[in-house]
C-alpha cells in the first residue's frame, strides 16, 4: 500500500505508510461516527476519545466474553482473565492500585537495566549487520528488562523473552491457530516459571518487582497468588508490541529527520525527548477498544449494550485542539498531549518504564553504527489491528 492509497478504514489506517492525513479528515468532520462496515463507533477527536475512555459505561471487554472465547480453558486465558487491565470486575479494580504502585517503585531502576540488556543483546545479535536482527532486538529487550527486574535467572532471559513474545501474539485479536497453539503451550510454562518465583520469594531471595508486586497486592486483601503471578506475567506481555513499536518508528523518525538524528548520537536528553515525541507522532499502539455495558449516552450519542467502540488513539495524538500543528515533529513540544497509553480507568502505567527501555535500546542501536537512514523508506509494519511495528 502506498502513502497516496487512503487507508479503506481505520483498523487498515494501523499499517498503512501514512494515516495521518485520514485520521485528520476523520477527527475533523466525524470526531464520533458508526461505521458500519466494520460493526462498531469510531471515536477519533481527543475530547470524543477522552470522554468514552473515562465513561462508566465503557468496559475494556464485552460483558458477556471477559476473556476471548479463543483462550477459554487455557493456561492463556487463565493469565488474561486476571489481568487488571484487560477485566472489570471488583477484584481487579480492587488489584490496580497494587500494579500501578509496583510499576512505580521500578521506575528509578528500569533505566539501568535497560542500558545493560540492551548493550548486551547488541553484542549477541550485531544488529548494525543485518536490519532484520533490528526486529529482533526491539522485541526482545523488554522482556529481558522486564525479565530480569522481576527477578528471572539471567541465563533464563531469552527464553522468557521468547515465552512472552508467543503469550503475547496469541492474545491479539486475529490470532491464528498455530499462534494460540504455540501461546498456550507459552503461557503454561511462563506460570510454572513465575510459580516458582513466588516459592524462591518465600525462601527469603533478593528484592524484586515480583516481590514488590506481591506485597501491594497482599496489601489489598483478597487476592491469591495465582493473581500476582498473572499479573507479573502481564508486566511482559503488556511491554513486547508496544515497546518494539516505540523503538522502530523512532528510528523511522530519525531517519527521517535528519537534524534530530545528528543531534541524538549526541545528546542524552535530545534522544529522550525525541522518544517521548514518538509516542505522540507515530505512535506504537493507534487503537483500542471499549465495549458497552448497558445503553448509554456517551459523548452525546445513544449507544446501546454491547455496542463496541474503536478508540483511535493515534487521531487523537494528532488533534489540533490536544497539540497545536500536530503534524509538527516538535521534541520540546510544551503541553504535549499524549493518548497513546490512554486515560481513565484503564490508562497504561506503564509508559515512563516503556519510554526509558525504548530510549536505552535506540541509544544502543544509534552508538553501534545502526543508520536510521537506512529505515525511513520505503517502511512496511507488521499486520496488526493496532499496534503500528515497522518491519526491518
Amino acid at each position: 500500500m502506498t502513502a497516496d492509497v487512503r487507508p479503506a478504514d481505520p483498523v487498515a489506517a494501523v499499517t498503512h505508510p501514512d494515516p495521518y492525513p485520514y485520521y485528520a479528515d476523520l477527527t475533523a468532520a466525524r470526531a464520533l461516527h458508526r461505521d458500519e462496515a466494520l460493526g462498531l463507533w469510531v471515536a477519533c477527536g481527543a475530547a470524543t476519545v477522552t470522554e468514552v475512555l473515562t465513561s462508566p459505561a465503557c468496559l475494556v471487554r464485552p460483558p458477556s466474553e471477559p476473556v476471548p472465547r479463543a483462550l477459554v480453558g487455557s493456561p492463556a486465558g487463565s493469565i488474561f482473565g486476571r489481568l487488571v487491565r484487560m477485566n472489570e470486575g471488583a477484584k481487579h479494580s480492587a488489584l490496580k492500585p497494587a500494579v500501578s504502585a509496583a510499576t512505580a517503585g521500578i521506575e528509578k531502576h528500569v533505566g539501568e537495566q535497560a542500558r545493560r540488556w540492551a548493550e548486551h543483546l547488541f553484542e549477541e545479535l550485531k544488529p548494525a549487520d543485518d536490519p532484520a536482527r533490528v526486529n529482533e532486538f526491539a522485541f526482545s529487550l523488554s522482556g529481558y528488562v522486564l525479565a530480569s527486574l522481576l527477578g528471572v535467572a539471567s541465563d533464563m532471559l531469552a527464553r522468557t523473552a521468547a515465552m512472552v513474545g508467543d503469550f503475547a501474539r496469541s492474545i491479539a485479536p486475529a490470532a491464528a491457530s498455530e499462534q494460540l497453539a504455540r501461546g498456550s503451550a507459552a503461557a503454561g510454562e511462563l506460570l510454572d516459571t513465575f510459580r516458582a518465583l513466588l516459592d524462591v520469594r518465600a525462601a527469603g531471595r533478593r528484592a524484586t518487582l515480583f516481590g514488590e508486586l506481591e506485597r501491594e497486592v497482599a496489601r489489598t486483601g483478597g487476592a491469591d497468588r495465582e493473581d500476582v503471578v498473572a499479573n507479573g506475567i502481564g508486566f511482559l506481555s503488556q511491554a513486547y508490541e508496544a515497546t518494539a513499536g516505540l523503538i522502530g518508528n523512532t528510528l523511522v523518525i530519525l531517519g527521517r529527520q535528519k537534524d534530530g538524528r545528528a543531534a541524538s548520537r549526541v545528546d542524552s536528553g535530545q534522544l529522550d525527548a525525541i522518544v517521548r515525541e514518538v509516542v505522540r507522532y507515530d505512535p506504537p499502539v493507534h487503537n483500542t477498544r471499549r465495549f458497552l455495558a448497558h445503553d448509554a449516552v456517551v459523548a452525546g450519542r445513544a449507544m446501546k449494550e454491547g455496542d463496541a467502540v474503536l478508540v483511535v488513539l493515534a487521531a487523537a495524538n494528532r488533534d489540533p485542539l490536544a497539540n497545536p500543528e500536530p503534524s509538527r515533529f516538535d521534541p520540546f513540544r510544551p503541553s504535549r498531549q499524549a493518548f497513546t497509553f490512554g486515560c481513565g480507568p484503564h490508562g497504561c502505567p506503564g509508559e515512563t518504564v516503556a519510554t526509558a527501555i525504548a530510549t536505552a535500546g535506540v541509544r544502543q542501536l544509534l552508538a553501534g553504527g545502526v543508520k536510521p537512514e537506512r529505515f525511513a523508506e520505503p517502511v512496511r509494519y507488521r499486520p496488526s489491528a493496532n499496534t503500528r511495528v515497522p518491519v526491518f
